[in-house]
């Protein structure tokens, strides 16, 4: 028979195993870590990477001199105002087309406030939306807390485009309305679309994560698509990039789709790992020529 000395020993033993696993355990909850299979990607391709000015914000010193910015605030959500970003060409005394600009998983940050103004000099007004509440990220950790707050509350996210899009309707009197975006504002580009099936007149998505496939909710779309993907990317991955354009066609809706070669998520970012120049600097001329088609 065991000793009592030996039994207590072992009792003390177990408890703090016990303990220690449950330490352990509480631990790894409260440490953070992605909460679902989109920010678990997200985190893969973006865990490591800063999002730091870029080229794009010195290459057209000419802007400056052609295209107004302000802060306006475009709607109210909740009690609070929501306000973006927006360029448009200098000495325009007439409505243009408008485009509404949905940023990245890092938010609305100096990279998107660049690509807007670079839109806006194509003869546009150009809207930067905030789907993060006047938030942005300067690392993936709290690009990654901003992006899970906002997915888990997919009505805000609709109420936001909503009242950008009737900013841009209303208040700027746009003839006609576009939105594009990158990554998590690719996907909620085509929100966008699908939101305003009938009077969004183009759309451009931008690898964006969540892809809808369904004909029965593509159906209603009169919208213009242009999809812009990498063949290496995995949200989404190829396969369900052509089951999106499959949809599409058999539903003989306005579609343009393009998959670059050895380009990954995020290829046309150029402060990322995956930027792909050759292939940004294409997609970038069929997002021009796009928009012009169907906008102006």
């Amino acid at each position: 028979m065991l000793s009592m000395r030996l039994f207590i020993a072992l009792i003390l033993g177990a408890f703090l195993v016990v303990v220690g696993c449950q330490s352990s355990f509480l631990n790894s909850q409260t440490s953070l870590q992605p909460t679902d299979d989109y920010t678990e990607y997200m985190w893969e391709v973006h865990g490591e990477e800063q999002p730091l000015p870029t080229e794009m914000l010195t290459q057209s010193p000419s802007e400056e001199d052609t295209v107004n910015v302000e802060i306006v605030t475009y709607g109210n959500l909740e009690g609070k105002p929501i306000k973006g970003y927006l360029a448009s060409p200098k000495n325009i005394d007439r409505p243009l087309p408008a485009i509404m600009v949905i940023h990245e998983w890092w938010g609305l940050n100096d990279n998107i406030k660049a690509m807007t103004r670079k839109i806006a000099a194509q003869g546009y007004t150009a809207l930067a939306v905030d789907m993060y509440g006047g938030k942005f990220a300067k690392t993936p950790e709290k690009a990654m807390e901003l992006v899970t707050e906002a997915r888990n509350n997919s009505d805000r996210l609709k109420d936001n485009l909503t009242l950008a899009y009737q900013y841009l309707e209303q208040e700027k009197n746009a003839p006609k309305i576009g939105s594009i975006g990158w990554c998590f504002g690719g996907s909620l580009s085509l929100q966008t679309a699908l939101l305003f099936p009938k009077t969004l007149d183009a759309a451009v998505i931008y690898y964006g994560g969540d892809l809808e496939t369904d004909p029965k909710v593509l159906k209603p779309l009169e919208t213009a698509i242009l999809g812009i993907f990498g063949e290496l990317d995995r949200r989404p991955s190829p396969q369900t990039v052509n089951a999106f354009e499959t949809a599409l066609n058999e539903l003989n809706k306005p579609a343009n789709i393009y998959i670059y070669p050895n380009a990954d998520h995020a290829f046309a970012n150029p402060s990322g790992e995956r930027y792909n120049p050759e292939a940004a600097k294409d997609a970038w001329e069929k997002t021009v020529q796009f928009f012009s088609k169907y906008l102006k």
